[in-house]
């Protein structure tokens, strides 16, 4: 007899599990979707057609997975996890439209690997429900790279998901923030309880939606200089921008004066704290700094 339960459903994810002989490992930081519900609003929420190809990181027991190769018309999966790879062969063997790679996609070349995996040029979407503790550096892999993503449909702790959405002015604003935005418009789609995982995390997620824009939503002339700004406007987060800029520049005389002259050029009261800058702020600062070569990079 045919089971036609979805696999996020508590018993079916329970059978899998013990079919296999599969044991979490908290290091991979494997915590199991096991309510089809918040899947079908995930998939809603990416709004994925036969016109896109998708990009999952961390399949685990395939409970997403399964649910976008029926919207899609690829997906590609990226599994760390050697023990899981039998267990996707036997839950997605139904699917002829996914591939499962036994790898760690921060050390993946996206551009090689999706040209030989996806048969179609199709917009690409990943849409995943990321291990907590390697959120950022797995987003920020996919932005940095020449992968084309258009959307990034993501499952993170609640907590990261406010700091990536924030506005300038709070607590939650900050590097990241500035780092996602100039790539990509946000949006928090719900709010996930942490009651609907195995096993069960320590705090809530969020589901979060970003858009690529046509351009980074500020224009300036040294990407990696403005980067560094950035960083370096948060690394003492109690400190004003101008103590925070000597910190990370140097209290030469003249870098001071150039770094002077930089912000008054870009009309910025150096006793400001960074989380009150502005993108905007930000780029023309930075660019004012190239200009007045506050540094060779």
């Amino acid at each position: 007899m045919k089971d036609n339960r979805e696999i996020a459903v508590p018993s079916k994810t329970k059978e899998i599990l013990v079919r296999h002989g599969f044991t979490l490992k908290k290091s991979l930081g494997q915590n199991f979707l096991t309510d089809p519900n918040i899947l079908h609003k995930i998939v809603a929420a990416a709004e994925i057609t036969k016109n896109n190809n998708v990009i999952e990181v961390g399949p685990g027991i395939g409970a997403l997975t399964e649910h976008l190769a029926q919207k899609a018309n690829q997906v590609l999966a990226f599994e760390i996890d050697q023990r899981l790879i039998p267990v996707l062969a036997d839950t997605l063997q139904a699917f002829e439209n996914v591939t499962i790679v036994n790898q760690d996609v921060l050390q993946t070349d996206l551009v090689k690997t999706t040209e030989k995996v996806f048969t179609k040029d199709l917009p690409v979407k990943v849409v995943a429900n990321l291990p907590y503790y390697i959120t950022t550096p797995i987003m920020m892999h996919f932005l940095e790279s020449d992968l084309a993503v258009h959307q990034m449909i993501v499952m993170l702790q609640k907590e990261v998901a406010e700091r990536i959405n924030a506005k300038p002015g709070t607590k939650d604003y900050g590097s990241l923030t500035i780092a996602v935005q100039y790539y990509m418009a946000t949006e928090i789609s719900f709010i996930v309880p942490k009651t609907v995982f195995v096993p069960q995390p320590k705090v809530d997620s969020a589901l979060l939606k970003l858009t690529r824009r046509k351009q980074p939503k500020v224009q300036v002339t040294n990407e990696k200089a403005f980067f560094k700004l950035t960083k370096a406007a948060f690394q003492l987060r109690r400190k004003t921008l101008w103590n925070n800029l000597q910190h990370a520049y140097g209290k030469e005389t003249v870098t001071k004066t150039r770094l002077k002259k930089s912000l008054a050029e870009a009309e910025i009261d150096p006793s400001r704290r960074g989380e009150t800058l502005s993108l905007e702020e930000f780029a023309r600062l930075s660019n004012r700094m190239e200009e007045n070569r506050i540094e060779k990079e």
